[in-house]
């Protein structure tokens, strides 16, 4: 590990990567890179998840093209010197402002979309002039190695290197002195992560969890609420970080959203056969996620094979607060669905928790949309919609709270990995004698009007 990085220390070092036109050539080379490489993708995340081709690039290789073609296009533009007033105080000056990246990265990424969560902070990295060490999950193990070979012959490891391993890899990773890290997990790992970095006062972006919240009101287009949530929830079977957790709907319109999220999800007919879901990711999460089926509160769903790692989507209805399933963050295709009568209720519910990832409100109410926005505190979200917010790379992607600290994606990415150096360059033409001894009262008084502008 102590090799690996003195190598990237070294190159960043050289200057290299300061280079925009370098960055370009390297963004364009992962580009084609996973192009060439798609079929090995597919294949690896097939083994690992049973996921399709349709899914494996809607929700993750698209993703990463869209990445990559908005850094090259405005990479320029990201790293140029900003301009900024310097104020009649300290006239005759000029103050700028200069990106320069940090230096050698680490991103550690997650498992349950592991090419989008392990190459977009990288993107983000590249764009903005590092080195770069990945270590992508070890549960998905195939696609672990496709990102392994696919980085091994397409980059030189002293810029950009990918390291395969589990704990104790990631451990003697920790212990490096890095300066920046990026982290995609859970809660519990993040916190870790965290501890470690703060050893070398090493900055850390922490990408977390935590129960999502959806909130259906009785205004709502119900039809419409309806398909998008199920399209949400289920969408990797339930392993999406940023997946409606739970769902709270207003009591006067409970039975009509249970009839028709049963019929939605019928007539998805998710199975591994449609191409349209995926296994858990293993069994310690599958025996984690059978747990919190209760028999009596299933409403719909509630079937497993243990041998194929599928849990049938679910809905648990008569739902509270305090049964197992709202004790932690789900992360599997399982939506309790609890209910509310007044909006004052159902924010009091969401803040009894820690602050979510996300946030989704259903409502044609402009009222209780202010409402909402206002009183509660989440990372981001969307309004009729879940999900489709990290698809704009317009909107900064992070968390807040225990969900997470920093934020990425598009313009915001490029800034997590940049260092912002504040200049004033100064002439010796002019040298104002107001700030030096002796400190009379008319200098004083000058003082006090300078400092008004």
């Amino acid at each position: 590990m102590n090799q690996i990085i003195t190598a990237q220390r070294n190159f960043f070092n050289s200057q290299a990567t300061k280079n925009l036109h370098f960055r370009k050539a390297q963004l364009k080379t992962l580009q084609k890179a996973l192009e060439q490489n798609e079929a090995l993708l597919h294949e690896a995340i097939y083994k690992d998840f049973k996921k399709s081709e349709f899914d494996n690039y809607s929700t993750e290789l698209s993703l990463l093209y869209k990445d990559i073609k908005e850094a090259r296009s405005s990479i320029f533009q990201w790293a140029s010197r900003k301009n900024v007033s310097t104020g009649i105080l300290n006239f005759p000056a000029s103050s700028y402002i200069i990106p320069e990246p940090l230096g050698v990265c680490l991103v550690i990424g997650a498992w349950n979309y592991p090419y989008q969560l392990s190459f977009a902070p990288v993107i983000a990295a590249i764009a903005a002039g590092n080195t770069v060490i990945l270590k992508p999950s070890e549960l998905p193990t195939n696609t672990a190695a496709a990102m392994a070979k696919i980085v091994k012959e397409n980059f030189d490891p002293a810029f950009f290197t990918v390291v395969e391993g589990g704990v104790e890899e990631t451990q003697e990773l920790l212990k490096q002195k890095f300066d920046k890290i990026f982290f995609t997990g859970s809660t519990k790992v993040g916190k870790i992560v965290y501890k470690a970095a703060a050893e070398n006062l090493t900055p850390v972006t922490l990408e977390l969890g935590g129960k999502s919240p959806a909130i259906v009101t009785e205004s709502c287009n119900l039809k419409v609420s309806v398909k998008r949530l199920v399209w949400g929830k289920f969408l990797n079977a339930g392993q999406t970080c940023i997946a409606p957790d739970y769902v709270l709907v207003h009591k006067s319109i409970e039975q009509q959203f249970l009839e028709q999220t049963k019929e939605e999800i019928i007539s998805q007919y998710f199975s591994f056969e449609n191409d349209n879901y995926v296994q858990i990711i293993n069994d310690r999460n599958f025996e984690r996620l059978s747990k919190m089926l209760v028999p009596e509160k299933i409403y719909y769903g509630g079937e497993t094979n243990a041998e194929t790692r599928y849990i049938q989507p679910t809905v648990m209805q008569n739902v509270t607060m305090e049964d197992a399933v709202m004790q932690e963050e789900i992360f599997g295709p399982i939506l309790p669905v609890l209910t509310y009568e007044t909006i004052e209720e159902a924010i009091a519910k969401v803040n009894s928790l820690p602050k979510p990832l996300s946030c989704y409100l259903f409502t044609k109410s402009s009222s209780i949309k202010k409402k909402i926005l206002k009183e509660i505190s989440f990372g981001g979200g969307a309004i009729n919609e879940t999900l489709m917010h990290l698809s704009n790379s317009n909107l900064p992607f992070g968390g807040v709270g225990r969900s997470g600290i920093g934020s990425y994606h598009g313009h915001t990415g490029f800034k997590t990995f940049t260092h912002y150096k504040s200049v004033m360059d100064k002439p010796t033409w002019l040298d104002p004698s107001i700030r030096y001894s002796p400190h009379t009262p008319f200098r004083l008084k000058l003082m006090r009007w300078f400092m008004k502008f």
